[in-house]
């Protein structure tokens, strides 16, 4: 095996730890491997999609974010948002819910904008709903 070295912040070191007891894993590298393939196969499944997309999107950030760029992502794809849920789920995080109806590239870009967005902690993506060119 290759080995690869990664840097994270030490809270989300600490989370990966507690994940790491909780769910029994039996090294760091175990629940990496785990987390990468779950990534590409979640990304393959998105590049797939093709025509009208119904989707639902779960994103959570932290309160302190500047509401500024979560606001810029919302008006980029205005076009495709049929609503959204904003919701403070405790003292630290944010949570939306996005509803998106819409060309599956401009979808695969809206995902894209948050995903690359370092103050997004967690997105969660569920297709709906599609209908092929």
């Amino acid at each position: 095996m290759t080995i690869i070295s990664v840097s994270v912040p030490e809270q989300l070191l600490e989370r990966l730890e507690d994940s790491i007891k909780e769910q029994g894993f039996a090294n760091r590298s175990e629940i990496v491997r785990q987390a990468l393939r779950t990534f590409l196969t979640e990304n393959r499944n998105l590049q797939d999609l093709k025509g009208e997309v119904t989707a639902s999107l779960t994103i959570i950030y932290e309160r302190e974010t500047p509401t500024g760029q979560v606001s810029k992502i919302h008006h980029n794809f205005g076009d495709i948002i049929s609503t959204f849920l904003h919701a403070h789920i405790d003292e630290n995080y944010c949570l939306e819910m996005i509803v998106v109806k819409g060309d599956a590239e401009a979808l695969k870009k809206l995902i894209d904008a948050f995903k690359t967005n370092e103050q997004i902690s967690q997105i969660k993506v569920s297709i709906l709903k599609t209908t092929k060119p």
